[in-house]
C-alpha cells in the first residue's frame, strides 16, 4: 500500500513539507542545563515554558528531525530525573503530553522501571493515564506509520511495539496490582482498539488524498495483542466498526485486507481465530479478510487444518462462519472442496474413529454437513464418486464403534451425503432415535440466512456448546400430511345416503375370551416349546405369567431350572407382545435367582459356546448382572428407623451402552460411606439377612473371566466383537462391586486386576471405560488390608498406568474415571497412614 519514500536529506529533514524554526535546539539545550542546576525558582519554570513555546512554533512533534528528537529525548530524561522543586506542577506534565509520543512513552517507562531520584512511580502513572485519556496512543501509532513510509529504524519500532502492548503489565508490576482502572486489560485494550480505528481513519484519508503511508505497524500491534490472548477486547471494538465501514467502500475493504495480511506469521493464528470468532456472519468475514486464505500459507493452514482437524472446541457458529467464508468467492471454493475431502478422509478413517474423542467426531461431522450445504450441483457431480466411497467406508467404521453416539453420528452423516448425491433416486435411511444433537446436525444441511447473527467471542469455558440451530425444513421423522381429495357436495351427500341403509350390529354383549395361563412349571415348558399355531394365545399368556409362577414355586423350578433357562435363552417372539424382551428377561432372572449355581454354570458356559448371536451373549450378561443385584440386595420390611445414610439401592439398566450408570453406582457407594451427624429423615430399615450372593459370586464371575482370549469361529472378543468385550468388562466390574463383603472378593479382585492389566491398551474407548470401572470396583469392594497384602506391586503399576490415562487418553470419560481411581488410591493411602503401627 505504501510506496518507498526518498531518504531524508542531511539537514533538518522533517515530515511532509515542514521546516524547523531556528530556535528549538538552543532552547532545549538551555532547558537541560537549567534542570541540571536543580534549583528552585523561576529558572526551571521559564525553561519549560520556552520549550513548549518553541515546540509549538516549530510545528509540533511531527516537525522534529533526528537530531532534534535526540535533544528532546535528553530533555525529557533530565526532566524525569529532576527533583520536585525543579518541576513546576502542571507544567512538567504538559511537556510530556505535548512532546513526541514515542519518545514520551519510552522515557516514562524508563522512569517507572528505574529507582532513584526524580519522578515518583505514582507521578509517572498519573502522566501515563493522561497520555491515554488524551488520545496520545493514536498519535503515537500514526507517527510510526508515517516513519515507516520514510524507512525508519525497525529496532525502535519493535521497542515501541513491546511497550504499547505490555503497558498494563509494566504498570501493574511496579504498583503491585494497585494500578488505576484505565490500565486494567479489559479497559486498556478496548481503548487501544479505538486508537487503531483513529489511525485507520487517517490512513484512509491519506490514501484518498494520494499520500503514502504504511499500515504495517498497526498490523503488528494487532497481532501482538491477539497473541497475548486479548482478541476479545480489541476486536470487540474493531470488528463492529469495520463491518459498517466496509459495506460499500472498496478502499476500506482494501485497508482491512492489508491490515490482516501484514500481520507476521507467528501471530497470524491468533488474529485469524479472533476475526472468525468475532465476525457476525460469513459475508462480513469475507469483506474483512478478503482472499487471505489463498494469499497467506499460514492463514490457510490455520483455517483449513488447525481449526477443522486439529482443534474441536469451536462452536457451530464459528464453523458456519469459517466454511461460509470459504464458499463466498470463486477463488476460495477450490479450498472448500479440498477441506471437504480432508474432512471425509478423517471421518472415514477407522483409526481416527477409534483414537479420537467423541467430541471431535461430532465436530468433524458438523463441519462435513456445513460443507455439503454449500456445495453446488456441478461440484457434487464432479466429486460424486469420492463422496460415495467415503460414505461407505465411514459409515462402516462408525457402525463398528461400541459407543451409541458415534454409531448415530455415522448414520446421520451417511444419510446426509446420500441425500446430496442421490437427489432423484432412493436415499440411504437408518433407524435411530432422534435427539437434540441429531436434529441440530440435520439442520446444518440448510444454509443459514445471511442476516443470522453469530455470537461474538466465546467465553473462556470452551466446553460450553452453542445452541442448536432452528431447522428450516420439516423434521425427517414427521410424515408430510397429504391433502384429502375434494369431492363435490352432491357426491358426498349420495355417499352418506348410501350408508343409511346399513343397520349397525349390536356388539354390546360381546366379551373378550380370556386364555387361562398354565399353573405348573412343566406345563409352561410344553407351551413354550410347542409349535401349534392355535396355541398362540396360550403362549402369550404363558410368557406373561412365567416370572410370577417361577417365584411362587421355587422347588418345582429347581427340578427343571437348567432346561427352563435354555428355553428362555433361545425363546423368540411368535406374536407381537408388548414388552416381550423385558418379560423374557425377568423370567430368566427369576430362574437364575431361584437356582443360582446350576443356572449360572449353564449361562456362563453358553457365553463362550458356538452358534450364539451377539445379542444372545449380551442377554446372558444382562441376566447375570440383574440376578446378582437381586441376590446381593436385602429385601425391605415395614419397620422404620431414623438414619442419616441409607445403603444405596442400585438399579442397573439392561442393555446400557455406557458407563454412566457405573459412575452413579460408585458415587452412591462413596456417599453411603460418608458419616452424617444429623437425625435425617425416616427410612425403611433393611432386614438383617445374609447376602445370598456370597456363596455364588464365584460361579457368576470366574467362568466369565477364563476364556476371553480364546477366539471361536463365530466369536472373537479380542477382534471385531469388541462391543461384547466392552459389555463383558462392565459386567465384571458390576459383579465385583456386588461381591463386597463376600468370601471370594479377594480372589475375584486379584483375577480382575490381571484381566485389566492384559487389556489396558485396548483401542476401543468403551472397553477402556469398563477397565477403569473394574479398578474402581476393586478399590471399593476388596478390604484394604487384603489389597495391601496381596496386590501391592500390581497397584503401584496400576497407579502409573492411571496417571498416563489421565494425561494422555483421548476419551474424556476415561480421563475422568482415571482421576477418580487415583483419588480412591490416595484415600486408601491416607487410611493406611492413619492406622497406628
Amino acid at each position: 500500500m505504501a510506496a518507498p519514500a526518498a531518504p531524508p536529506g542531511p539537514g533538518l529533514a522533517l515530515g511532509p513539507g515542514l521546516a524547523l524554526g531556528p530556535g528549538l535546539e538552543p532552547v532545549l539545550r538551555e532547558a537541560v542545563a537549567a534542570l541540571g542546576r536543580a534549583g528552585a525558582g523561576e529558572g526551571p519554570a521559564a525553561a519549560l515554558g520556552a520549550v513548549r513555546a518553541a515546540l509549538a512554533a516549530a510545528g509540533g512533534p511531527a516537525a522534529l528531525g533526528e537530531r532534534e528528537r535526540a535533544l528532546f529525548g535528553a530533555f525529557l530524561r533530565s526532566l524525569a530525573r529532576a527533583p520536585g522543586a525543579a518541576r513546576p506542577e502542571g507544567v512538567w506534565q504538559r511537556c510530556f503530553l505535548e512532546g513526541p509520543p514515542g519518545l514520551v512513552l519510552c522515557v516514562l517507562l524508563e522512569a517507572l522501571g528505574s529507582p532513584g531520584p526524580g519522578l515518583d512511580p505514582r507521578e509517572v502513572v498519573g502522566v501515563l493515564e493522561q497520555f491515554l485519556q488524551e488520545g496520545r496512543v493514536s498519535a503515537l501509532l500514526w507517527e510510526v506509520c508515517q516513519q515507516q513510509a520514510q524507512a525508519a529504524c525497525p529496532e525502535l519500532q519493535d521497542a515501541l511495539l513491546n511497550k504499547i502492548v505490555c503497558l498494563p503489565e509494566h504498570v501493574s508490576n511496579k504498583l503491585q496490582g494497585k494500578n488505576p482502572p484505565v490500565f486494567f486489560p479489559q479497559t486498556y485494550f478496548p481503548l487501544l482498539g479505538g486508537a487503531v480505528l483513529q489511525v485507520l481513519q487517517k490512513i484512509s484519508s491519506s490514501l484518498r488524498g494520494g499520500l503514502d503511508c504504511s499500515i504495517s505497524f498497526v498490523s503488528h500491534v494487532l497481532g501482538k495483542v491477539c497473541v497475548h490472548g486479548r482478541q476479545k477486547e480489541i476486536l470487540g471494538v474493531l470488528v463492529p466498526h469495520l463491518t459498517d465501514l466496509t459495506k460499500s467502500d472498496c478502499i476500506w475493504q482494501r485497508i482491512c485486507w492489508r491490515l490482516v495480511e501484514c500481520v507476521p506469521d507467528r501471530w497470524m493464528e491468533a488474529v485469524v481465530l479472533g476475526f472468525v470468532q468475532g465476525a457476525p456472519g460469513a459475508d462480513v468475514l469475507s469483506r474483512l479478510l478478503g482472499n487471505l486464505v489463498v494469499k497467506n500459507k499460514k492463514a490457510q493452514f490455520v483455517m483449513t487444518q488447525k481449526m477443522l482437524l486439529l482443534q474441536y472446541g469451536h462452536t457451530t457458529a464459528v464453523l458456519q462462519n469459517l466454511l461460509g467464508y470459504l464458499s463466498l468467492d470463486s477463488l476460495r471454493r477450490p479450498v472448500l472442496l479440498r477441506v471437504l475431502q480432508e474432512l471425509l478422509e478423517t471421518w472415514s478413517s477407522s483409526s481416527a474413529v477409534k483414537h479420537s474423542p467423541a467430541e471431535q467426531q461430532l465436530y468433524i461431522s458438523k463441519a462435513i454437513l456445513i460443507c455439503l450445504s454449500h456445495l453446488k450441483g456441478h461440484e457434487i457431480e464432479s466429486c460424486r464418486q469420492e463422496l460415495l466411497t467415503s460414505m461407505m467406508e465411514g459409515v462402516k467404521c462408525h457402525l463398528d464403534s461400541s459407543l451409541p453416539q458415534l454409531r448415530r453420528l455415522g448414520m446421520v452423516v451417511a444419510e446426509s451425503i446420500s441425500l446430496k448425491i442421490n437427489t432423484d433416486g432412493p436415499v440411504l435411511k437408518f433407524e435411530y432415535e432422534e435427539d437434540d444433537e441429531t436434529r441440530e446436525l440435520k439442520s446444518l444441511l440448510v444454509q443459514t440466512p445471511p442476516f443470522c447473527v453469530v455470537p461474538s467471542f466465546p467465553e473462556d469455558d470452551r466446553s460450553e456448546k452453542a445452541g442448536a440451530a432452528v431447522p428450516l425444513v420439516p423434521e425427517s421423522n414427521e410424515k408430510p400430511h397429504t391433502a384429502a381429495p375434494v369431492m363435490p357436495d352432491e357426491e358426498l351427500d349420495a355417499e352418506l345416503d348410501s350408508d343409511d341403509d346399513l343397520t349397525p350390529y349390536d356388539m354390546s354383549e360381546d366379551k373378550e375370551l380370556k386364555i387361562k395361563a398354565p399353573v405348573y412349571i412343566r406345563d409352561c415348558i410344553e407351551v413354550l416349546t410347542g409349535s401349534r399355531s392355535e396355541d398362540v394365545d396360550k403362549w402369550e399368556a404363558t410368557v406373561k405369567a412365567l416370572e410370577s409362577l417361577v417365584r411362587k414355586n421355587p422347588a418345582a423350578t429347581r427340578e427343571v431350572s437348567v432346561e427352563l433357562a435354555k428355553i428362555l435363552l433361545h425363546l423368540e417372539e411368535k406374536t407381537c407382545i408388548e414388552g416381550f424382551v423385558e418379560l423374557r428377561q425377568r423370567a430368566q432372572v427369576a430362574v437364575l435367582t431361584t437356582d443360582p449355581i446350576p443356572v449360572a454354570k449353564y449361562l456362563t458356559s453358553q457365553f463362550y459356546s458356538l452358534n450364539y448371536s451377539l445379542r444372545q451373549r449380551m442377554d446372558i450378561l444382562d441376566v447375570l448382572v440383574l440376578a446378582a443385584q437381586e441376590l446381593s440386595c436385602p429385601k425391605f420390611h415395614g419397620k422404620t428407623k431414623h438414619s442419616g445414610a441409607q445403603k444405596p439401592c442400585i438399579q442397573l439398566l439392561p442393555g446400557s451402552d455406557s458407563s454412566k450408570d457405573w459412575r452413579r453406582i460408585v458415587d452412591e457407594r462413596i456417599k453411603s460411606k460418608t458419616r452424617r451427624f444429623d437425625m435425617g429423615q425416616s427410612h425403611v430399615e433393611l432386614a438383617s439377612r445374609p447376602n445370598e450372593f456370597n456363596s455364588v459370586a464365584g460361579h457368576f464371575f470366574f467362568p466369565l473371566i477364563q476364556h476371553f482370549d480364546r477366539p471361536l469361529t463365530t466369536f472373537d472378543l479380542l477382534g471385531e466383537d469388541h462391543l461384547v468385550l466392552g459389555r463383558l468388562v462392565h459386567t465384571l466390574a458390576i459383579l465385583m462391586y456386588l461381591a463386597v463383603n463376600t468370601v471370594a472378593v479377594t480372589a475375584m479382585g486379584k483375577a480382575l486386576l490381571e484381566f485389566v492389566w492384559a487389556l489396558r491398551f485396548h483401542t476401543d474407548s468403551y472397553v477402556r471405560q469398563g477397565l477403569l470401572s473394574c479398578i474402581s470396583s476393586l478399590l471399593l469392594s476388596v478390604p484394604t488390608e487384603r489389597i495391601l497384602a496381596d496386590m501391592t506391586e500390581e497397584l503401584l503399576e496400576t497407579q502409573s498406568w492411571l496417571g498416563d490415562v489421565m494425561e494422555k487418553d483421548p476419551d474424556g470419560d476415561c480421563r475422568r474415571l482415571a482421576l477418580q481411581n487415583l483419588l480412591l488410591m490416595e484415600n486408601l493411602k491416607k487410611k493406611l497412614e492413619a492406622v497406628p503401627s
